[in-house]
């Protein structure tokens, strides 16, 4: 174990315990033991009394975990023994950091009880004890009760850091006294295992709920639009409660719906999921409310379309008319407009063959790096500080002043110590500040080295290319080993540099970007700022926006700073560069905006950029990936 690794302790719900917070809470187990720490899992042994939790708790006794278990799970915690919170807390005293995962408003009096008796306050202002991050799925349940808000009040107010999945979610946690919120994706954690061969279909789309039925979910909206349109089935899968369970059944008999709605009532195991998901062509969140799910990518990776109600996440995930459909809330009228079409076959096919599945690693790159950056009692100290980890919205909205960003940077910076001890001869001579990618197996050579330098686990091996050679530059620099260079990544989740960097002792700030791309007029820094500026695969620059990247770097970075960028090289369309010729054209344009080149593209590489172009396969595809690295004059 590296001397720089955080003793963690994770206090949340795990297996036998079930649904998506249990699941949760054991990935992010798994991914901090992953990224170097030392992680023990705190969980439970008697959770909430059935009058929180009417349903099953617990997978069946013989049932399959959702995720595989964490070994290094402890689960010592009772509901009934509130003796038991005081000695797990006690036992936690010399861990770095707690991650407490707040599932009800309820159970806020134990947590508050572990907290204390681990000794943590408000460690920006005491300096003592571990640092305490909440993780929020839910600041507030669904259907609230009186006294909801002062419980999560109480809460917030004596913890260091909130972390929740959405906008909304972070305006709340504020209301409530939270001091310091940080917004960052809810990373895939998806049960059932692999998808399964589906079977041929062609007919009228077969929907899918999933899950448990509770009134917020909407399905009675789902069911009432299917009255208006035939020939679309449906089947609803999970445990049902109460009203809402009332409703659906008193709908499904109803005789234009009793021969197409099927109702299976009670737990999905594991091993059911995956059989139950390739039986249909369209998953329905048709929900009154929400705040973030992972449902959209358990559908995508299982091939599903999605049709979904435009609240929380949903609206992010799903590419409306592409791989699925958005509809506004209790909006019975759009329903039935989309039923309407997917009673064509045609139809069907067209938005499943939209879909693509997801990244269901890189996103956990981001969440681990988020939960490192707020160990740090500096980070979360200054109230004045940025959220890490914050996406932009569909409308390109940045929560925070890059100004601001670097300030963080630079306290993350003085914290933290490098676990891995680079240097520039750890590198071999054919990892290039700037090359050409033209073949899958420089791709896998360039994997086996990520392995041989034991750096952090990152996405695919084209992205570990195009993020090893930008490491190699950044370990080259000469700092005399202080790690101190100030780096903005706008690489992307997708790509692993910003972890490699972090892994090395440097603290990069990562501006993740969605919807509409214009990445470099995000960095609102003074002029000559900068030592170093990313843009790598996947989120590389493309024709359309490499000369606004060029400009931007040009004042963020000081003289001699960097800009590492890739470019897709080939293929048809607006936003692609064509060949030699007109990557010729772009460093020209580099050299004009103040950039000269750290290597070339002549010679051999030109040569492998031509060669590339003629064994592609596929002529309107990018045949090549080329990184440029160019230094600020």
């Amino acid at each position: 174990m590296s001397e720089a690794s955080l003793k963690i302790a994770v206090v949340g719900p795990t297996h036998p315990y079930k649904g998506g917070v249990a699941s949760h809470t054991t990935t992010l187990a798994h991914e901090l033991e992953q990224a170097g720490h030392d992680v023990t899992l705190v969980s439970w042994s008697h959770l909430y009394p059935s009058f929180f939790y009417p349903g099953e708790q617990s997978v069946p006794s013989k049932g399959d975990p959702d995720v595989p278990p964490f070994p290094r799970t402890v689960r010592a915690l009772s509901w009934a023994r509130p003796d038991s919170l005081i000695s797990a807390g006690r036992r936690l005293r010399d861990v770095d950091l707690v991650v407490v995962v707040h599932v009800i408003p309820p159970v806020v009096p134990l947590h508050l009880t572990l907290l204390r008796a681990a000794g943590v306050g408000r460690t920006a202002i005491s300096g003592h004890g571990p640092r305490s991050v909440v993780i929020a799925h839910n600041v507030l349940p669904h259907e609230p009760h009186p006294g909801d808000s002062a419980l999560m009040r109480t809460f917030f107010r004596r913890v260091d850091a909130v972390v929740v999945h959405s906008a909304e979610q972070a305006r709340l946690a504020r209301e409530l006294d939270a001091e310091h919120v940080v917004v960052t994706d809810l990373p895939p954690h998806l049960p059932g295992g692999a998808p399964v061969e589906r079977a041929e279909h062609h007919g009228p789309a077969r929907l899918l709920a999933l899950g448990l039925v509770r009134g917020y979910k909407g399905i009675d909206v789902l069911m009432r639009a299917m009255l208006r349109v035939p020939d679309v089935t449906l089947t609803v899968a999970g445990e049902i409660w109460g009203d809402a369970g009332d409703e659906l059944r008193r709908l499904a008999e109803h005789r234009s719906l009793r021969d197409r709605v099927r109702i299976h009532s009670g737990y999905v195991p594991a091993d059911r999921i995956a059989p139950l998901l390739g039986q249909h062509d369209v998953l329905t969140l048709t929900y009154r409310s929400a705040t973030a799910s992972q449902n959209v990518l358990l559908a995508h990776e299982h091939g599903l379309a999605v049709l979904a109600s435009d609240v929380g996440t949903f609206g992010d995930q799903v590419r409306d008319g592409v791989d699925g459909y958005l509809v506004p809330p209790e909006d019975e009228d759009a329903i039935v407009e989309v039923l309407q079409r997917l009673t064509d076959p045609a139809e069907v096919a067209r938005v499943r063959g939209g879909v693509r599945p997801p990244d269901l690693h890189a996103p956990w790159a981001r969440y681990v790096g988020t939960l490192e950056a707020l160990s740090s009692p500096d980070a979360i100290a200054d109230p004045t500080l940025p959220t890490p980890g914050r996406r932009r919205s569909r409308l390109g909205r940045v929560a925070d002043r890059a100004e601001d960003l670097v300030t963080f940077a630079r306290l993350v910076r003085d914290r933290r110590r490098p676990r891995l001890e680079l240097e520039p001869s750890d590198f071999p001579s054919w990892v290039r500040a700037t090359d050409v990618l033209a073949h899958d197996d420089e791709a896998v050579r360039a994997h086996e080295l990520v392995r041989e330098l034991d750096l952090p686990r990152g996405g695919d091996a084209i992205s570990e290319w195009a993020a090893l050679g930008a490491l190699e530059v950044l370990i080259g620099m000469s700092d005399r080993g202080r790690r101190d260079a100030l780096i903005i990544d706008a690489s992307g989740s997708g790509s692993p540099f910003g972890r490699w960097a972090r892994a090395a002792g440097y603290a990069p700030v990562e501006v993740e970007l969605t919807g509409a791309r214009s990445s470099m007029t995000l960095l609102d820094v003074d002029t000559a700022t900068l030592d170093v500026v990313t843009r790598l695969h996947p989120d590389d620059a493309g024709a359309a926006d490499v000369d606004e990247t060029l400009t931007q770097a040009g004042w963020a970075l000081r003289a001699g700073g960097l800009l590492c960028l890739t470019l897709p090289v080939g293929g048809t369309g607006e936003d692609v560069i064509g060949g030699a010729a007109d990557l010729r054209a772009v460093i020209a344009r580099a050299s004009d905006a103040g950039f000269s080149l750290v290597g070339d593209v002549d010679g051999a590489l030109t040569a492998r950029l031509r060669h590339a172009s003629r064994v592609s396969a596929d002529p309107e595809a990018a045949h090549a990936l080329v990184r440029l690295t160019l230094r600020r004059r």
